[in-house]
């Protein structure tokens, strides 16, 4: 298996096959609406509109599986991150990336790349850089803010 046998989830229900992102860097993260890093939604966008053109996804999987930090649904996820941040990456169906109903997807992605304490994921915001060739090149912790990814997307790009 490789990241583009897997199938996710649009915002409004879709299934959306990974395979469509071939040949493109990814950059894929649970996110929380009401999470102290919420604000990170600001610097995902500027390295979406600075890199996007250039082959540049980010892709958004909103997770409430942390302090109840994403209670809304999709809609109200996707509202709130336009209505505030001017979002215009794609955004996915809520998910659970840890446990019995964890995303495969991000099963696959934490096998890849296992954090500091071992392959759960420890909180929202989350980031998982992919190269064009669908290979996982680097896990980033919650706290590390979009700006300093900027180098390692530039040079996959």
């Amino acid at each position: 298996m490789n990241i583009y046998d897997y199938k996710v989830k649009d915002a409004q229900g879709n299934i959306v096959e990974m395979k469509k992102y071939k040949g493109k860097v990814l950059l894929i993260v649970n996110t929380a609406t009401g999470c102290g890093f919420t604000p990170q939604y600001n610097g995902l966008q500027d390295l979406y509109e600075k890199y996007r053109d250039q082959g540049l996804e980010i892709l958004d999987f909103p997770c409430n599986q942390f302090a109840n930090q994403a209670p809304g649904s999709e809609e109200e996820i996707q509202d709130f991150c336009q209505a505030n941040y001017g979002v215009t990456f794609p955004m996915f169906s809520k998910v659970e990336v840890n446990g019995e109903k964890e995303e495969p997807l991000y099963k696959y992605l934490k096998a890849q790349k296992g954090g500091v304490l071992g392959s759960g994921i420890k909180w929202n915001f989350t980031k998982f850089l992919v190269d064009k060739d669908g290979n996982v090149v680097e896990r980033f912790a919650p706290t590390t803010e979009p700006e300093k990814i900027d180098t390692k997307i530039s040079s996959l790009i």
